[in-house]
């Protein structure tokens, strides 16, 4: 994604990001756009006074290292990665390393929390963690800022954002979901400081994991809540599974549908 962190940006898969109008006094604003496993992810950091632009620039450096490694480790389409010598049979249960671990735990978590709509166990392949990867990538991503002493941001991939703080003009994010077929028209927004939102169904394929053929949904789906890789998986399985999916929300965790069947919620 290109275009610049105003009152508006680019239109991208179906996100639109908009900044209170106030402006940011005494911070730097950085912006960074990266490609990593044919995939461009989009920074938009604000940093304090405090910090050099060298301090944010390694502090950039060390979030996009964190995208590529997960890439590189996790990735089912890297012949060397973790989760391909998984699915091959040659790593056990008991020999995972802690990510692993943790990214095996998050996806059998939401298969259980979306009744099956969610399951990156269905392919034929095996273990497949793509509906939530990118998510936890960017989750991942985010902790290292923060612990360089970056509490405002925003990372955007593919439709999805995680955002923290306030934006560039002051103020706390909003993430307007687009209409497919008409990028100016918003259908819903959501206004945070501290989550991330997530949608489906602009474009990239989604399987039924109980037939193992293309959903046709009537329009995109959209999820808010407080981490990206949750969020992610939830708006998959809500556009595979439509309405029927709305008894998964109760508010308990802090996850909501904003956008169901290209309408709001």
């Amino acid at each position: 994604m290109s275009g610049s962190y105003g009152e508006i940006t680019a239109y991208t898969r179906g996100i639109v990001a908009m900044t209170a109008p106030a402006l940011s006094a005494g911070s730097t604003v950085a912006r960074h756009t990266v490609q990593v496993g044919g995939r461009m992810y989009t920074f938009c950091l604000v940093a304090p006074a405090e910090l050099s632009r060298r301090q944010i620039g390694e502090a950039l450096a060390g979030a996009v290292a964190e995208l590529r490694a997960v890439d590189m480790a996790f990735s089912p389409y890297r012949q060397r990665s973790l989760v391909s010598a998984m699915r091959r049979g040659e790593l056990s249960a008991r020999s995972y390393p802690p990510p692993l671990t943790d990214l095996v735990y998050r996806c059998a978590a939401l298969r259980l929390a979306t009744d099956g709509w969610f399951d990156a166990w269905a392919g034929p392949a095996g273990f497949d963690p793509s509906g939530m990867l990118k998510g936890w990538a960017i989750d991942r991503a985010a902790v290292l800022l923060r612990a360089a002493g970056i509490d405002n941001y925003a990372i955007t991939a593919g439709g999805d954002w995680l955002v923290r703080g306030t934006g560039p003009r002051g103020g706390p994010w909003k993430v307007g979901i687009a209409d497919p077929d008409n990028p100016l028209r918003v259908l819903a927004t959501v206004q945070l400081t501290d989550g991330a939102v997530a949608t489906s169904g602009y474009g990239s394929p989604v399987l039924d994991p109980h037939t193992g053929e293309p959903v046709l949904g009537a329009g995109p789906a959209a999820v808010t809540g407080p981490a990206l890789a949750t969020a992610d998986g939830y708006a998959t399985a809500l556009y595979a599974a439509g309405a029927a999916g709305l008894t998964w929300f109760d508010g308990s965790d802090g996850y909501r549908p904003v956008v169901l069947a290209g309408r709001p919620c």
